[in-house]
């Protein structure tokens, strides 16, 4: 199953962080938006994804228990 980027049937809210937090290697973080993806509207009724990150591709598989493992 391959994804497209560009299509925007996928559900996706935006949460944001409004407040400062403190990550004890890195210092304060900042504030940022982030994208929520509901896991089964990403896999699209499949139990596996592949996502390309760079040269990369990596396997997101949905167990038989309901968990979400991801591999290269």
């Amino acid at each position: 199953m391959t994804l497209n980027p560009a299509v925007s049937d996928v559900a996706c809210t935006q949460a944001f962080d409004t407040s400062a937090s403190m990550s004890p290697s890195r210092g304060p973080m900042r504030s940022a938006a982030r994208e929520t993806i509901d896991s089964h509207a990403l896999l699209r009724g499949g139990r596996e994804l592949v996502i390309v990150h760079g040269e990369h591709e990596y396997r997101l598989r949905l167990t038989q228990n309901d968990k979400l493992i991801l591999t290269k």
